[in-house]
């Protein structure tokens, strides 16, 4: 299911969407189906899963924790496929978030071929343009998977516009510059992009990096279609590892209260 139907429901209630993000295989493979269901349970609209890579380009420390400890646990892509699959069967639109690099090694059409048949919605991919991604491009078109590349407050207008084109379900719009993190303020930077970008597409545009709370989430909500969350999720799984309940009931409140602040636009 492509995140259209996502953007498009949560307009129609006057709303953003919450687009919620955790690892593959974090803290485990079950964990981090378990992890992401309840995401799902508690007001996520669209959901990411990170493909655990050694050499990420955007990842802030506290999601650089969670993907060495897919890592350490044996996470293969596979894995991530199985995950995919899971959290798919919700309903909800599933997206994965990889570096070029894993889908170079299994094969741009094997990549996407596996995407599809596990009900994936499409690719968010960081660390390529669409200028560099032609096979890419064609994969996702052969089987109508999204295809989100990103923009970011050094884009100028024409690579915005080159970049939109390409994309299809939404736009990733990066609200700092720099790596993620939850941050204590959300960018002054991200209003300024979203309009930016909104002049060159009718798509979608979901702003992602630092929002840690409802009250950001509100705020973001005011300009963006969609709220992109990933560390503060990562952290609040990190802060309660040594009790899986907990952590899931954590998981559920920090859900409510961005789906709350969506929601409050």
């Amino acid at each position: 299911m492509s995140t259209s139907v996502a953007f498009e429901k949560a307009k129609a209630e006057g709303r953003a969407a919450l687009v919620g993000y955790l690892p593959a295989g974090f803290p485990t493979v079950d964990g981090s189906i378990e992890a992401l269901t309840t995401m799902v349970e508690a007001g996520c609209d669209i959901i990411e899963i990170g493909l655990p890579y050694s050499d990420p380009v955007m990842d802030g420390p506290t999601i650089q924790d969670a993907v060495q400890q897919s890592l350490d646990g044996g996470v293969r892509v596979d894995d991530v496929f199985r995950v995919v699959e899971a959290v798919a069967a919700t309903g909800v639109p599933t997206l994965v978030m990889t570096s070029w690099n894993p889908i170079e090694r299994r094969g741009v059409d094997r990549f996407a071929q596996q995407l599809q048949d596990a009900g994936g919605a499409g690719l968010i991919t960081p660390d390529i343009t669409p200028d560099f991604a032609p096979e890419w491009i064609e994969a996702a078109d052969a089987r109508d998977l999204d295809k989100v590349f990103l923009v970011a407050p050094s884009s100028t207008d024409e690579r915005i516009a080159m970049t939109t084109a390409a994309c299809r379900g939404f736009v990733y719009a990066t609200a700092v510059m720099g790596v993620t993190g939850a941050r204590a303020k959300t960018s002054d930077l991200a209003a300024p992009l979203v309009a930016r970008t909104k002049q060159t597409t009718d798509l979608p545009v979901g702003v992602g990096l630092g929002v840690s709370n409802g009250a950001q989430a509100a705020e973001m909500a005011a300009y963006a279609d969609g709220v992109i969350v990933g560390s503060a999720f990562v952290r609040t799984l990190l802060d309660n590892r040594s009790d899986e309940q907990a952590a899931l009931k954590a998981l559920a409140s920090l859900t409510e209260d961005l789906a709350a602040g969506v929601r409050s636009r």
